[in-house]
Parts: structure tokens; C-alpha cells; sequence
């Protein structure tokens, strides 16, 4: 069976196309036979990753990114959109997954897919869309790490800057001056003191007399001491001698006789304390506290009474009558003055 030249060019012309397109799709990151899950990712800014670029995950390659996008808005988190695939096939992205744009080695660009290892949140579908961030690049961490060495050393430039000029200062014509000043003082100071010690010596010859008069003193005092010192001795043996009859002294007896003596008053106190004796009862009997207080209340009254009427009881005349006022004693009264009477102590 033979074909027209028609048929053959229409045939060839359609595959050429096919080839076209597909060639333009796998250019743009889709697989050859397409049907590759496509997800949108948002950043702040690309981190310098463009169309067809690969998406990694682990250090592997899954997919391509298929479209960058500016978006502007007022959003600074998503003012680029980024439409990239997965073209391995049965993967699926976890919630909460941290997807990165950025740098994979020091010449490319591309996506990092970091895998949250939590898969209780469920997995992203196709068309979702995604928070990205910015990863920091190496010229940039290159840089962070060089800006605070490079101010260490600016600083470190101005202090030796400082440290020069001030060298350069000090050595100046003033500088020199100075130092001379100073040296002459120097040699002032040093005249002074050649001063100072010809004066010391001067006074060391004028006090040498007194000096020579105060050792002949001491000297003299020590041949006092030395004289006295027999009786130093006497003195120390007498202080021997009294100190030896105190430790011989029989100081255990005396303290036996006042153990003795204590215990006797120990014993009167107790038979008083239990009303035993005369001073026992006197200390415990409350009656004859009693009765002795009520006889000497009678007795003040027997005196206060005498002192107001001598009469009743002493009976004298000048003439020999009878005192006017005689009033007889009562038996109570004459009972009264008996007691008292024998109170009294007898005349010799």
C-alpha cells in the first residue's frame, strides 16, 4: 500500500508538532508524558530562583519549578508566587512541611523541600498553596560573618592610628623640653638630699655629747640593778617562803569545820522549818504571834494610862489625907499592872 506525498508531509508535520510541544513542556520542567502534581508556593522574594530550576528534597531532585511571578500587593510574605511540580511519582508533601528558595551550591539556584516529620496534620493536594521562606545565600552569611571582623578591625585601625600619633607626640620639640625640665629637676632633688645628709651629720656631731651622757646613764642604772640584786633575791625567797606555808596549810580541815558548821545550821533550820523548839513555834505557831502582839497592845494601854492618872495607882500626901481624885482600880486594871510588873526587871 502506497501513500501520496500529502499524507506522508500531513503525518510528519503532526509528530513534528507533537515533538514541539513536548520538547517545550519537558524544557519547562513538565514531564514528558505531563501529569505531574502541581503546587504554588509564596515567598517575599525569589532568592534568585528562576523558571525550570529544580525542587530538592533531602539533596535529591522531585521536581521542577515551572513559573516565577511577581505579585506585588501589600503582603511583604507573598509578594512572589512560585508554580512548581513533583514529578516523582506517589510523593506527597506533609503538613507543615517548610518549603525553601535559596541556594543549593555556590552556582544554582533552586527549591528545598524540608519534610515535616509529623504526619498526624495530613499531607498537602495538588493546588495548594504553600508559605515559602527566603533562605539566606552564602554571599549574604559570608557577609554577616565578615562585617563584625572587618568593624574589629577599623576599630583596632583607629586605636594603632591613636597609639602612632601619640608616639609621634611625645618625641615632638615640646616632648623634649620636658624631659629636660624633668631632668633638671631630677638633679635638684638629688642636691637636696647631698643637703639633708650633710645636715644629719652636722647634728649626729653636735648631740654626740648627750648621746655619750644618756648611755653613761644607762649604764649606771643597769649597775644599780645589778647591785640590788641580793635583795631581789631575799625578796623572791620571802615571796617562796609564804607561798610554801599557804600550800601547807591545813585548808582541808578548815573546810571540814565549815562543812560541819553548815550542816548544824542546816539542821536548826530544818527543825525550825518542821516547828520543832522554841524558835520552831515562834517561826509556825500563829497564836503565840497572836497573844504576844494582843499583851503588848495591853501593855501601851497600861502605860498610857498610868501616864494619865499617877494617881490611881501611886497614894502619897504631903500632910497625910487623902488625895483628892482617888479612883479605885478595877480588878481588870490591877491584873493589868501585875503583868507589867513582873515584866519589870528587878533593882539590884
Amino acid at each position: 500500500m502506497k501513500f501520496s506525498k500529502e499524507i506522508i508531509t500531513g503525518i510528519s508535520t503532526v509528530l513534528a508538532i507533537g515533538l514541539l510541544v513536548t520538547g517545550i513542556n519537558f524544557l519547562k520542567g513538565n514531564s514528558f508524558f505531563g501529569g505531574d502534581d502541581v503546587y504554588y508556593a509564596y515567598f517575599p522574594n525569589s532568592g534568585g530562583v528562576a523558571g525550570a530550576t529544580s525542587v530538592y528534597v533531602d539533596g535529591v531532585e522531585v521536581g521542577k519549578v515551572l513559573e516565577v511571578k511577581y505579585l506585588g500587593g501589600t503582603d511583604s510574605l507573598k509578594k512572589v508566587k512560585m508554580t512548581f511540580n513533583i514529578q516523582l511519582e506517589d510523593f506527597k508533601i506533609p503538613k507543615g512541611s517548610e518549603i525553601e528558595a535559596g541556594s543549593i551550591d555556590l552556582f544554582s539556584k533552586g527549591l528545598i523541600i524540608k519534610l515535616n516529620s509529623d504526619l498526624s496534620l495530613g499531607y498537602y493536594k495538588p493546588k495548594d498553596h504553600i508559605q515559602g521562606v527566603v533562605s539566606t545565600d552564602i554571599t549574604s552569611q559570608v557577609k554577616a560573618y565578615a562585617d563584625p571582623i572587618t568593624n574589629k578591625v577599623e576599630t583596632m585601625m583607629a586605636s594603632v592610628d591613636r597609639l602612632v600619633n601619640g608616639v609621634s607626640s611625645f618625641w615632638d620639640e615640646t616632648a623634649t623640653s620636658e624631659i629636660e625640665a624633668s631632668m633638671r629637676e631630677v638633679k635638684i632633688a638629688i642636691k637636696r638630699f647631698a643637703s639633708a645628709a650633710e645636715q644629719m651629720e652636722d647634728l649626729v656631731a653636735t648631740e654626740k655629747i648627750k648621746i655619750s651622757r644618756i648611755m653613761t646613764n644607762v649604764e649606771q642604772i643597769s649597775l644599780n640593778l645589778k647591785n640590788s640584786n641580793e635583795a631581789m633575791k631575799k625578796i623572791v625567797g620571802n615571796v617562796e617562803v609564804l607561798t610554801d606555808d599557804l600550800v601547807s596549810a591545813d585548808f582541808k580541815s578548815v573546810i571540814g569545820d565549815a562543812q560541819k558548821t553548815l550542816q548544824t545550821v542546816n539542821s536548826i533550820l530544818e527543825s525550825a522549818n518542821n516547828g520543832e523548839g522554841t524558835l520552831g513555834k515562834l517561826v509556825n505557831d500563829d497564836g503565840l504571834y497572836d497573844e504576844l502582839v494582843r499583851t503588848n497592845i495591853e501593855l501601851q494601854n497600861l502605860v498610857n494610862d498610868l501616864q494619865l492618872h499617877p494617881e490611881r495607882y501611886i497614894h502619897f500626901s504631903v500632910f497625910g489625907g487623902k488625895p483628892k481624885y482617888n479612883t479605885p482600880l478595877t480588878q481588870q486594871e490591877e491584873d493589868k499592872m501585875k503583868e507589867f510588873l513582873k515584866t519589870q526587871p528587878n533593882p539590884q
